[in-house]
């Protein structure tokens, strides 16, 4: 039995796209670095905020850490109210796993202050139990700690809880902890990757994740 749903944030509840891959660009361009098109920032999403830099452009360390405080200050302008909307179905599926009994945490490689933000302007307080961000754990994504600290805290066993998320970052993590992994299409990543990475399944609207839940379907 599912009893545990562990989510990531971009791409899976927040259709934050648009928006990174434009502080993206305006971070580059700020610092006066080689320009990347909107398709090779989207392939950075999902990893930690300075290894989306490092990974993207040849840099130094330092100049790694001036892409973090500049796309900071970028993101924290920008980001107005409605800047980030939540994907379809979303909200009425996680009050129905909720009210289910269904415990709900997040994953997710945002810095704490920012995805915290989210969540409590989203209005997600009362159904997620747990968020873990990349400021709770020394190894990111696609390395299972942040899932296996969370299984920890909520006591629960690898084989009751199910990743879901929209990067092969989100379902090799899942996997590397033992646990059941969702990929959903609508995000940042490729159904391609999702499948090479693993997943068990593959979905392309949030509602499904109810029916998979309720009939056991992994």
């Amino acid at each position: 039995m599912i009893r545990l749903i562990i989510l990531d944030f971009d791409g899976t509840i927040g259709d934050t796209q648009t928006l990174i891959i434009n502080t993206m660009q305006k971070t580059i361009a700020a610092l006066h670095l080689p320009s990347r098109t909107r398709e090779q920032c989207a392939k950075m999403i999902g990893l930690p905020l300075k290894q989306t830099f490092t990974d993207l452009i040849d840099m130094t360390d330092e100049m790694g850490d001036e892409c973090v405080v500049t796309y900071r200050r970028i993101f924290d302008e920008d980001n107005h109210p409605g800047a980030v909307p939540v994907f379809p179905h979303v909200m009425d599926t996680l009050q129905r796993l909720h009210a289910a009994g269904q415990t709900l945490t997040i994953a997710s490689s945002r810095a704490s202050a920012s995805l915290m933000a989210f969540v409590k302007s989203m209005h997600l307080e009362e159904m997620i139990q747990l968020v873990m961000s990349c400021d709770d754990i020394t190894h990111a994504k696609p390395h299972p700690e942040m899932v296996e600290k969370i299984l920890e805290r909520t006591g629960f066993k690898a084989e009751e809880a199910i990743v879901v998320g929209d990067t092969k970052y989100d379902i090799l993590m899942g996997k590397g902890a033992g646990c059941h992994t969702v990929g959903v299409t609508y995000g940042n990543g490729s159904r391609e990757e999702m499948e090479a990475a693993g997943a068990d399944v593959i979905i392309d609207d949030f509602a499904d994740i109810w029916e998979i839940v309720s009939t056991n379907a992994l």
